[in-house]
């Protein structure tokens, strides 16, 4: 009995969407409808569950993005982020494209306090700049 009950309750929460917030998309969903081409795109909302990243609010940089500062709101904040096809987002950890940097190739990460950043750190909540490039 308690079994049936739980099976209904996952069940009910699942057609409700609760605890459901996003997947990340694949590099090929970064080409809008309208033809317009997104060279990367920023998420963030972290979480400990693959299934749950890539969420809350979105930065989209379209290719050609040059920013040593990141817009207001966005400064250390992006915890995922997905680079378009054929196209590299690279980042720093300080303002003005200073101390640390690194490039992302096509695909989603996730999470990206799984990528170092160095000895001790890593690159969650560490983007001050970005420079973004399709071809």
């Amino acid at each position: 009995m308690a079994s049936v009950l739980l099976v209904t309750l996952v069940a009910t929460v699942a057609m409700l969407g609760w605890g459901v917030e996003a997947q990340c998309p694949t590099a090929a969903d970064l080409n809008p409808v309208n033809g317009t081409r997104v060279c990367a795109q920023l998420y963030a909302d972290n979480s400990p569950y693959y299934d749950q990243c890539c969420a809350g609010e979105v930065l989209v940089v379209p290719p050609g993005s040059d920013m040593p500062y990141m817009p207001t709101g966005w400064s250390a904040r992006a915890s995922s982020l997905v680079v378009g096809t054929k196209c590299e987002l690279t980042v720093w950890s300080r303002k003005a494209k200073q101390g640390k940097s690194r490039r992302f190739t096509a695909g989603a990460v996730p999470r990206l306090q799984e990528v170092r950043r160095g000895l001790f750190g890593n690159w969650n909540n560490a983007i001050q700049g970005c420079y973004c490039t399709c071809k």
